[in-house]
């Protein structure tokens, strides 16, 4: 009996096993060196789209940024949508050169400010070749621009940049966060990007041609409008280059709970886009052997395979604990359960240092509590993901930003 027990939770384990796997050698070519686009005059007439809501405190120093991107001026202009402000988001904007535009229509979400403003683009001034996005508390690296005309020269029509950080130092979740998109940035992007399949958009500072946006429409309806539309991009047979020399600086929560409200909204989000987009993926995967698109369905099954990863390892310490009280018998499943327990604590330390030093950034460069917490910081999204399935979110919760950060600061 004891063994026909010890066989189940065995086979039980085997589909965490493989999810586990898939990502492991995915992320394997993250180890590569990226990719370069081939050095282009500029020739791309493009617009920086900022949606801001009560983002005075910052946006002034993204516009500024903006406005001295070694890209011809000419060929640029930037555009903020302020949507439901209570402070003097427009004027600042103004007062630093931006164009404004006023959503005509109720604003829930990023999403619905940007369909608005490509409806608005495309009827009034029909004159840009590609749209590039970011949020308010970015500031943007100055090779942003030519960075990304490279990448639209060289044939792309999607693509996402390198998130970077504003404050790594600021507080341990603000250092866990950046890890984390570092992360992202590595061993998903970049691995992505070497196996020929589509990276994934990541909120801020991506690029998308504008014959895409044209022909297929920004209209999303979760709470992740990056994750939604990378979705219909690869199910329409596009992919998402990853152009890493294209830098953007982004500001992370300070507070573990902004940092659980935000991240609720990603789970809730991204459970909505599998829910909508689940059997489309898998048609592409089945007729058009679509790898981009299997991808694209292991990414937004995760919150599924991490609550039931959960449930699964709770109930195996349960079974195993009660063997153990009612046998007396050490079992080597529990020795092996509790080494990979404890093992994995401390293998995020000496992950956490590996992804600095293969990001090129110094260990003092971010809060010393993050490099021992990374580890909680990833634990933590379980109960976010359980809370997301019970009741999931309804509404955008904005996060306060108030770091006024200037990019030659950060170029420091």
């Amino acid at each position: 009996m004891v063994s026909q027990i010890f066989t189940l939770l065995f086979i039980l384990g085997i589909p965490f096993f493989i999810y586990g796997t898939y990502y492991f050698v995915v992320g394997l070519f993250g180890y590569t060196k990226h990719n370069t686009y081939v050095q282009s005059p500029p020739k791309n007439r493009m617009v920086a789209i900022i949606a801001a809501r009560n983002e005075a405190a910052v946006i002034g120093n993204l516009i500024e940024s903006l406005h001295q991107q070694d890209y011809p001026q000419e060929l640029m202009d930037i555009y903020v949508i302020p949507n439901n402000c209570t402070d003097d988001t427009e004027g600042v904007a103004l007062a630093h050169g931006a164009k404004i535009m006023k959503c005509p229509a109720e604003v829930k979400s990023k999403g619905a400010a940007l369909s608005q403003f490509f409806d608005y683009i495309f009827r009034e001034n029909d004159v840009y070749d590609a749209f590039c996005v970011f949020d308010a508390d970015n500031v943007v690296d100055r090779h942003f621009f030519t960075s990304m005309n490279n990448a639209l020269v060289s044939g792309e029509k999607i693509a996402q940049g390198y998130r970077d950080s504003k404050n790594p130092d600021d507080s341990w979740i603000s250092g866990c966060q950046s890890v984390f998109y570092w992360t992202l940035n590595r061993f998903l992007n970049l691995a992505r990007h070497k196996l020929g399949w589509s990276a994934t958009l990541n909120g801020t500072g991506f690029m998308m041609h504008a014959d895409v946006v044209r022909k297929e429409g920004f209209n999303t309806f979760s709470l992740t409008e990056d994750i939604e539309f990378t979705t219909q991009c690869v199910i329409k047979g596009y992919r998402v280059a990853w152009v890493p020399e294209a830098i953007t600086f982004d500001e992370h929560p300070l507070t573990f709970e902004q940092s659980w409200s935000q991240r609720k909204r990603w789970s809730t989000g991204t459970i909505q886009c599998f829910g909508q987009y689940s059997q489309q993926l898998l048609d592409c995967v089945i007729k058009d052997k679509n790898r981009s698109a299997m991808d694209m369905l292991m990414f937004l099954v995760a919150p599924f395979v991490q609550v039931l990863t959960c449930i699964y390892t709770v109930c195996s310490f349960i079974i195993l604990g009660m063997l153990l009280i009612n046998t007396s018998i050490w079992s080597n499943a529990l020795t092996f359960s509790l080494a990979f327990s404890i093992g994995g604590v401390l293998c995020s330390v000496f992950f956490t240092a590996m992804v600095l030093w293969l990001e090129g950034k110094k260990i003092k460069q971010v809060n010393n509590i993050s490099m021992f917490s990374f580890w909680f910081y990833l634990a933590s999204w379980i109960p976010i993901n359980i809370l997301c399935f019970i009741k999931p979110i309804q509404i955008w919760e904005p996060i306060e930003h108030t770091q006024s950060v200037k990019i030659s600061q950060m170029v420091k």
